[in-house]
Protein backbone atom coordinates (compact mmCIF):
# COMPACT_ATOMS: atom_id res chain seq x y z
CA UNK A 1 0.00 0.00 0.00
CA UNK A 2 1.11 3.03 -1.00
CA UNK A 3 0.99 6.63 1.33
CA UNK A 4 -1.57 7.89 -1.21
CA UNK A 5 -3.71 4.40 -0.63
CA UNK A 6 -2.99 4.73 3.25
CA UNK A 7 -5.15 8.07 3.44
CA UNK A 8 -7.40 6.94 0.38
CA UNK A 9 -6.56 9.79 -1.87
CA UNK A 10 -5.63 9.72 -5.33
CA UNK A 11 -2.32 10.30 -6.18
CA UNK A 12 -1.16 13.88 -7.25
CA UNK A 13 0.29 17.09 -6.50
CA UNK A 14 -2.46 19.28 -5.18
CA UNK A 15 -2.95 16.94 -1.64
CA UNK A 16 -5.74 19.05 0.19
CA UNK A 17 -3.34 19.91 3.26
CA UNK A 18 -6.75 20.15 5.66
CA UNK A 19 -8.51 16.83 4.32
CA UNK A 20 -4.84 15.36 4.52
CA UNK A 21 -4.39 16.17 8.22
CA UNK A 22 -7.87 15.56 8.96
CA UNK A 23 -7.45 11.57 7.43
CA UNK A 24 -3.67 11.38 9.51
CA UNK A 25 -6.21 12.31 12.77
CA UNK A 26 -8.23 9.10 11.84
CA UNK A 27 -5.76 7.03 11.48
CA UNK A 28 -3.87 7.42 14.26
CA UNK A 29 -6.52 6.54 16.31
CA UNK A 30 -6.39 3.48 14.71
CA UNK A 31 -2.85 2.93 14.87
CA UNK A 32 -1.02 4.95 17.75
CA UNK A 33 0.85 2.56 20.21
CA UNK A 34 -1.27 4.54 22.96
CA UNK A 35 -4.41 2.72 21.89
CA UNK A 36 -3.43 -0.58 22.35
CA UNK A 37 -1.53 -0.59 25.35
CA UNK A 38 -4.06 -3.28 26.53
CA UNK A 39 -3.26 -5.41 22.92
CA UNK A 40 -1.03 -8.53 22.88
CA UNK A 41 2.29 -7.61 22.04
CA UNK A 42 2.23 -8.56 18.12
CA UNK A 43 -0.57 -5.92 17.99
CA UNK A 44 1.29 -3.20 20.00
CA UNK A 45 4.51 -3.99 17.72
CA UNK A 46 1.93 -4.29 14.19
CA UNK A 47 0.61 -0.20 16.00
CA UNK A 48 4.29 1.01 16.26
CA UNK A 49 4.81 0.04 12.97
CA UNK A 50 1.38 1.62 11.18
CA UNK A 51 1.91 5.08 13.48
CA UNK A 52 5.58 5.03 12.01
CA UNK A 53 4.38 4.44 8.61
CA UNK A 54 1.66 7.11 8.56
CA UNK A 55 4.05 9.55 10.47
CA UNK A 56 6.31 8.72 7.31
CA UNK A 57 3.54 9.24 4.77
CA UNK A 58 2.43 12.56 6.24
CA UNK A 59 5.75 14.28 6.17
CA UNK A 60 6.18 12.93 2.53
CA UNK A 61 2.88 14.51 1.64
CA UNK A 62 3.02 17.63 3.30
CA UNK A 63 6.56 18.50 1.79
CA UNK A 64 5.58 18.86 -2.33
CA UNK A 65 9.77 18.28 -3.17
CA UNK A 66 9.22 14.86 -1.21
CA UNK A 67 5.80 13.65 -2.48
CA UNK A 68 7.51 14.66 -6.16
CA UNK A 69 10.28 12.23 -5.23
CA UNK A 70 7.72 9.68 -3.86
CA UNK A 71 5.74 10.03 -6.83
CA UNK A 72 8.64 9.59 -9.28
CA UNK A 73 9.94 6.47 -7.33
CA UNK A 74 6.22 4.99 -7.25
CA UNK A 75 6.34 5.94 -11.11
CA UNK A 76 9.75 3.48 -11.31
CA UNK A 77 11.37 6.94 -12.82
CA UNK A 78 14.13 6.90 -9.90
CA UNK A 79 16.91 4.39 -9.19
CA UNK A 80 18.75 4.13 -6.42
CA UNK A 81 22.72 6.63 -6.72
CA UNK A 82 21.32 7.02 -10.08
CA UNK A 83 23.88 8.98 -11.88
CA UNK A 84 21.21 11.30 -13.97
CA UNK A 85 22.62 13.56 -16.53
CA UNK A 86 21.36 16.58 -16.57
CA UNK A 87 21.56 18.83 -20.08
CA UNK A 88 24.93 20.83 -20.50
CA UNK A 89 23.26 24.21 -21.11
CA UNK A 90 22.03 23.95 -16.74
CA UNK A 91 25.20 22.29 -15.93
CA UNK A 92 26.77 25.53 -17.75
CA UNK A 93 24.46 27.97 -16.04
CA UNK A 94 25.12 26.31 -12.78
CA UNK A 95 29.06 26.43 -13.49
CA UNK A 96 28.32 30.60 -14.20
CA UNK A 97 26.44 30.92 -11.00
CA UNK A 98 28.60 28.89 -8.56
CA UNK A 99 31.52 31.48 -9.93
CA UNK A 100 29.43 34.52 -9.30
CA UNK A 101 28.51 33.29 -5.69
CA UNK A 102 27.63 36.41 -3.56
CA UNK A 103 24.80 37.47 -1.49
CA UNK A 104 22.46 37.58 -3.94
CA UNK A 105 22.87 34.43 -4.83
CA UNK A 106 19.68 32.54 -2.66
CA UNK A 107 17.15 35.12 -4.55
CA UNK A 108 18.88 34.28 -8.24
CA UNK A 109 18.35 30.56 -7.21
CA UNK A 110 15.24 31.13 -6.16
CA UNK A 111 13.97 32.56 -9.30
CA UNK A 112 15.72 30.09 -11.20
CA UNK A 113 13.43 27.76 -9.22
CA UNK A 114 10.45 29.36 -10.40
CA UNK A 115 11.44 29.66 -13.83
CA UNK A 116 12.05 25.73 -13.62
CA UNK A 117 8.58 25.09 -12.13
CA UNK A 118 7.35 27.19 -14.99
CA UNK A 119 6.88 24.34 -17.81
CA UNK A 120 6.23 21.51 -15.11
CA UNK A 121 3.22 23.39 -13.65
CA UNK A 122 0.46 21.90 -16.27
CA UNK A 123 1.71 18.75 -14.93
CA UNK A 124 1.61 18.80 -11.59
CA UNK A 125 -1.59 20.71 -11.87
CA UNK A 126 -3.33 18.33 -14.14
CA UNK A 127 -1.56 14.96 -12.79
CA UNK A 128 -3.75 12.03 -13.61
CA UNK A 129 -2.16 9.33 -12.28
CA UNK A 130 -4.03 6.46 -14.76
CA UNK A 131 -3.27 8.65 -17.80
CA UNK A 132 0.25 10.10 -17.45
CA UNK A 133 2.57 9.37 -20.14
CA UNK A 134 5.73 8.96 -20.22
CA UNK A 135 7.34 12.51 -21.93
CA UNK A 136 5.36 14.01 -19.09
CA UNK A 137 6.96 11.57 -16.24
CA UNK A 138 10.47 12.86 -18.04
CA UNK A 139 10.11 16.02 -17.75
CA UNK A 140 9.02 15.94 -13.83
CA UNK A 141 12.50 13.62 -13.25
CA UNK A 142 14.70 15.99 -14.93
CA UNK A 143 12.66 19.04 -13.16
CA UNK A 144 13.26 17.09 -9.88
CA UNK A 145 17.28 16.58 -10.72
CA UNK A 146 17.52 20.20 -11.62
CA UNK A 147 15.77 21.20 -8.16
CA UNK A 148 17.80 19.46 -5.74
CA UNK A 149 21.19 20.10 -7.52
CA UNK A 150 20.02 24.35 -7.34
CA UNK A 151 19.24 23.18 -3.57
CA UNK A 152 22.63 21.96 -3.00
CA UNK A 153 24.02 25.27 -3.90
CA UNK A 154 21.44 26.88 -1.96
CA UNK A 155 22.36 25.00 0.81
CA UNK A 156 26.06 25.96 0.28
CA UNK A 157 25.70 29.79 0.55
CA UNK A 158 23.27 29.80 3.66
CA UNK A 159 25.66 27.09 5.20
Amino acid sequence: MNYFELFGIPVGFNTDKAELAQRYFELQKKFHPDFHAQSTEFEQADALEQSSILNKALKTLRDPDATLKYVLQLKGMLEVDEKYQLPPDFLMEMMDLNESMGEHTPAHIQALEKDLALPIKPILDQYDDAHIDQASLLKLKEYYYKKKYLQRILDRTEG
